[in-house]
């Protein structure tokens, strides 16, 4: 087993499925809640399912808790501590732990964030897509502005103050004055943390088979950049490409995501990505873009992405059987570079070379022709050991992303 010390650091994701009401542009794994939702079921299937996933932890400690969903605020405050308190009869918690809870503003319905807080939960992600009541209704949520603003509010009252706003733009009929408002009212709120990201019709939603008037890419890119403007020049760092925070508040649980970090995640589809093998081969340093000192990294590293059943009936039905596991694989190792850069390009100042061969245990030549392709096209900037996506190479950073696919896989 690879020792600790060489193993990438350990977050954990807590998935509950339930949502009020699932959106029309939503792809992820939510589902409609029941009138009574299982709370205690639920929980005591996600510690059964922690019990099975320990060894995988390795002997870390987590640095980082996140509760996604759905909408994990439908649940109480009190199986949220149930949750965390058995988390942490199992896990140590590093020194800091950052415990994130998504929140729907239409959802906050079992007391206040205090109740969130002395649960364990010390930071907030809103779910406010827009405080324009006419967006928020073409894009089906639950909740209007004026219930997003006074849940910021609460939660800023209940001391809560480590809080993000997911903001969207590009949305349906949405004018460049209309993002740029909505940009304009969050930065008024004082929150040390923004995600910004453009409105996609993804596969097998309701939004992809009967598409809404949205703006076209030149709109999009303007909203884009004017926003990013405006983020800027209120303080916010703009660390990802869709994440802006003030200086040291970036998120420390999306940060181990984008730095290939391992992670263990349980709950209803939950997907999980752990570092095995012996971790000591050293991985030869390239001469120009690597640290002068030799990387850790090896042959020996294999990595594994394991995931969950996906229905929540099946979830509670096998959570005490391995039939709850809806599979384990090893990543091959001509897809480790696309699963390392599919993160960690997405970062504005780029990976370092060091990290993808810590983390990976394969050297530069492994990707020598890749970067080389997108350095000729004007995407990526090589730098004192790191690889840096160029404005160019953000505003395509899909296709960027797409070069480091095995050959066989790439589109035609």
């Amino acid at each position: 087993m690879t020792s600790s010390a060489l193993l990438p650091p350990l977050s954990l994701y807590i998935h509950i499925p339930w949502c009020v009401r699932k959106c029309p542009y939503c792809d992820f794994n939510s589902h409609n809640a029941p009138d009574a939702l299982p709370q205690r079921e639920y929980v005591d299937a996600l510690l059964a399912d922690l019990d099975r996933d320990l060894p995988l932890a390795q002997g870390r400690p987590l640095l980082g808790i996140f509760f996604g969903g759905g909408t994990p605020s439908l649940f109480s405050p009190e199986h949220i501590a149930r949750i965390l308190d058995g988390a942490h009869a199992r896990l140590d918690f590093a020194p800091g732990v950052e415990i994130t809870m998504e929140t729907n503003p239409g959802t906050v319905e079992h007391g206040d964030f205090a109740a969130y807080r002395r649960a364990g939960v010390n930071r907030i992600s809103f779910g406010i897509q827009s405080f324009d009541d006419d967006a928020l209704r073409r894009i089906g949520r639950i909740h209007d502005a004026r219930q997003a603003e006074r849940a910021i509010k609460r939660a800023q009252d209940d001391g809560i103050d480590n809080l993000n706003l997911d903001l969207m733009y590009a949305l349906p009929r949405q004018t460049l004055a209309g993002a740029i408002a909505d940009i304009d009212k969050a930065i008024a709120f004082g929150t040390p943390h923004l995600s910004h990201y453009q409105l996609t019709l993804e596969p097998n939603t309701p939004f992809a088979a009967n598409p809404p008037p949205l703006p076209d890419e030149d709109g999009a890119w303007d909203m884009q950049e004017a926003c990013q403007a405006r983020i800027a020049a209120a303080g916010f760092g703009h660390y990802e490409v869709s994440a802006y925070a003030r200086p040291g508040r970036e998120s420390i649980h999306n940060l181990n995501y984008w730095h290939f970090g391992d992670y263990l995640g349980i709950g209803a589809g939950a997907h999980g990505k752990i570092t095995v093998g012996d971790g000591k081969t050293k991985a030869p340093p390239h001469p120009t873009l690597s640290p002068n000192d030799e990387t850790v990294g090896g042959e020996g590293f294999v990595v594994r992405r394991r995931w969950k059943v996906r229905a929540p009936r099946g979830y509670l039905e096998h959570a005490r059987s391995e039939r709850v596991i809806g599979g384990d694989d090893a990543v091959a190792r001509e897809q480790l570079p696309f699963e390392f850069m599919l993160n960690g390009l997405r970062l504005t100042g780029g990976i370092a070379l060091a990290d993808f061969q810590a983390t990976t245990g394969l050297g530069f030549d492994a990707i020598r022709p890749q970067v080389e392709e997108a350095v000729r096209r004007g995407w990526l900037a090589p730098e004192n050991g790191r690889l840096q996506p160029t404005e160019s190479g953000q505003r395509f950073l899909n296709d960027l992303i797409m070069l480091f696919l095995p050959e066989k896989d790439r589109k035609a």
